[in-house]
């Protein structure tokens, strides 16, 4: 871990899983504060904007982040939409409020008709007249944009369905699929390299998945820290090709195996 300057945190089953904190956050924090640190946390789950994330991690008292140290598949998806259709344009969306927040922010109207693309993530609300109508409307041309892959999220106790559920169900009934935007896919990376002013190989990315937070990670050169905090077993770890660079219980392990390498 020598020369590690900044990290880039998942936030599900790395610092909570549902309503619970793994760890005392705000210890974690005025750790990687003290020993100079840089942040990022870096999200799949768009069923919060980047100040929803913000304030979900201050209610857990950690109180010395801003804005701009949030990246989410949302803010992804928003800006992988403007590279395709600059003026903005209807879209549908399979996703909760913030997604469409977010989306609408960058010039993108909901609409259920004649859309440029049908945007869809994690929607706890999900029905089978919100899938007809993202099937049909990509059947008739419309893009299909996943924000992310995750079938599952860890919860207390166990796991809930994700937007790769939700994604599943539309490509069964569309037989299209999806552009995925978050992770394993570079763009969340980019944006959170680019806002940390950090290179890849001074960078240790934090995750609990390997086919997403880990595998993202290594393709764009950062270095990489499993946890066993979230949905993958220590079994499942070993067996990974390629290995992270380290495989630790939990975030604050991480961060102790960090400043002891300083």
């Amino acid at each position: 871990m020598d020369g590690i300057k900044a990290v880039i945190l998942d936030m599900d089953g790395v610092l909570w899983r549902d309503a619970e904190p793994i760890g005392d956050l705000q210890s974690i924090f005025k750790r990687m504060q003290q020993a100079g640190l840089g942040v990022v946390l870096a999200s799949n789950n768009a069923s919060r904007s980047s100040l929803q994330h913000l304030f979900k991690i201050r209610s857990f008292g950690v109180e010395n982040l801003e804005p701009w140290q949030i990246v989410s598949s949302s803010d992804a998806a928003a800006a992988y939409l403007k590279t395709r259709f600059p003026n903005g344009g209807k879209i549908y969306v399979v996703g909760e409020k913030p997604l469409i927040d977010v989306l609408g922010n960058s010039g993108f109207v909901y609409a259920e008709s004649e859309v440029v693309a049908v945007v869809a993530g994690i929607d706890r609300t999900l029905t089978y007249k919100k899938i007809d109508i993202a099937s049909q409307l990509i059947r008739a041309g419309a893009l299909f944009i996943g924000t992310n892959p995750d079938k599952t999220y860890p919860v207390p106790g166990g796991f809930a369905p994700g937007a790769g559920t939700v994604l599943a169900a539309i490509e069964a009934a569309s037989g299209v699929e999806p552009i995925i935007i978050g992770k394993p896919l570079p763009a969340m990376y980019e944006i959170a390299l680019s806002r940390l002013g950090t290179k890849p190989d001074e960078t240790l990315v934090v995750g609990d998945r390997l086919e997403t937070d880990i595998v993202g990670a290594q393709t764009i050169g950062c270095k990489t820290a499993l946890v066993l905090s979230g949905v993958t077993s220590y079994e499942d770890a070993i067996r990974a090709q390629p290995q992270p660079d380290l495989v630790r219980k939990n975030l604050a392990e991480v961060l102790d195996t960090i400043i002891s390498s300083h």
